[in-house]
């Protein structure tokens, strides 16, 4: 009876080096890396029983890879497609799924302010859609379409009837420009704004430091020690910060910080310094620009839209501030906070570099547009995709 004989592997130059890189691999999967020398032991024209004995594996398992690199090359080391488990459910019912998950629980009459996993579940069987099914295969279900049911985001309208004017005013400061005119050298833009009731939370019980296998452990109970106002002051292209504490907002303390920075150089002595503000008490309206001008003639305010203060970046360096100061709040008094605050204030200037501010003034007009667009539609509902109308007058950017 005849000796059935190896297969002769016989690699060129790019295979042999494409399957030496991967025999030495330490981040392939380990399959791949046996296959692979397997075939280079068999292309140096050793026995199969050998190769078995070096690497560890069964003689079959060395046949195989030997006779698939021989008949297919190097796509024949890859797994062979398997057909798998059939789906459990229909596409049908995978539809209706996330059709639920995209409606409102109370309008469905579930007593829930949103929809979990769990629940999705819950209410998939209780109508009927399927007789059994998990949360995790709800889960895996709306990541299909990365639906998530479980998270919200806030949103608001634009009710400034000059949002458009105010915005593209404070956008084009950030830009150096005002009123279409470039910014000098000798003129400055200052964004400020107050962050108010920070509290002193004296904790009952120290706390602890991370460890192994362990995270910072901060106890819940804690003493209240009083809350302060911080107003900051950020110069938009120098990335510098000035700052201080006070027990209230108000017109004076805004005054005071305007004094802190407005009596420094190079702002004491330039053109113009560009005061953004939202339209808090403290600095509201045309009475708030006048005094700021009547104190600092070369002070000129300018207000953000209102509820827009995402356009005012001193809320960028306060974000900054509750992350990496304020939380988690662990503080024995008032003056404790307003040492961090002055430390780290000053830690934050000797490294800051200016924002990348990403929201430009053909942003806004891209966004105006977007909103005369969504108001065409809503007083025009039957009016059909691309026909010739009167474009509606847009209120918002008067």
């Amino acid at each position: 009876m005849p000796v059935p004989h190896a297969r002769p592997i016989i690699l060129t130059v790019a295979e042999r080096r494409r399957l030496t890189a991967l025999a030495h691999s330490h981040t392939a999967a380990y399959q791949q890396v046996i296959r692979a020398r397997i075939v280079c032991d068999a292309a140096r024209g050793h026995s199969n029983a050998a190769i078995a004995r070096r690497h560890e594996v069964t003689v079959d398992t060395v046949r195989r890879w030997r006779g698939r690199f021989a008949d297919e090359g190097l796509p024949g080391l890859a797994d062979r497609s398997r057909p798998g488990r059939p789906p459990r459910f229909t596409a049908v019912q995978v539809a209706e799924v996330k059709a639920l998950a995209c409606q409102l629980p109370a309008e469905t009459g579930t007593p829930l302010s949103k929809w979990t996993c769990p629940d999705l579940a819950a209410e998939a069987v209780g109508r009927g859609i399927v007789a059994a099914i998990s949360a995790s295969t709800i889960r895996r279900i709306l990541a299909d379409d990365t639906i998530k049911p479980w998270q919200h985001q806030s949103w608001i309208f634009i009710r400034d009837p000059r949002f458009a004017v105010k915005a593209g005013r404070v956008l084009g400061l950030y830009a150096r420009t005002f009123d279409g005119v470039g910014l000098g050298d000798d003129e400055y833009v200052i964004s400020s704004d107050e962050k108010t009731s920070i509290q002193a939370r004296c904790r009952c019980h120290p706390t602890l430091p991370p460890g192994v296998a362990r995270m910072m452990r901060v106890n819940h109970e804690y003493q209240r020690k009083g809350a302060l106002a911080y107003l900051a002051a950020y110069d938009v292209h120098q990335a510098r910060v000035f700052g201080h504490c006070s027990p209230k907002t108000g017109i004076g303390p805004f005054m005071t910080l305007a004094e802190q920075v407005m009596a420094q150089e190079p702002y004491a002595s330039a053109k113009r310094v560009f005061w953004v503000v939202d339209n808090g008490s403290s600095h509201r309206g045309l009475a708030a620009a006048d005094r700021l001008t009547k104190r600092f003639p070369n002070a000129v305010m300018v207000h953000t839209p209102v509820h827009a203060s995402w356009t005012n970046q001193i809320e960028i360096y306060f974000s900054i501030i509750q992350r990496k100061v304020l939380t988690p709040n662990d503080f024995t008094s008032l003056d404790q906070v307003e040492d961090r605050l002055t430390a780290f204030e000053q830690r934050y200037n000797a490294t800051a570099r200016p924002f990348r501010w990403k929201f430009t003034p053909a942003d806004l007009e891209d966004l105006m547009a977007r909103i005369e667009r969504h108001e065409q539609k809503e007083q025009n509902p039957q009016q059909p995709a691309g026909c010739d109308h009167q474009p509606a007058p847009l209120a918002l950017a008067a």
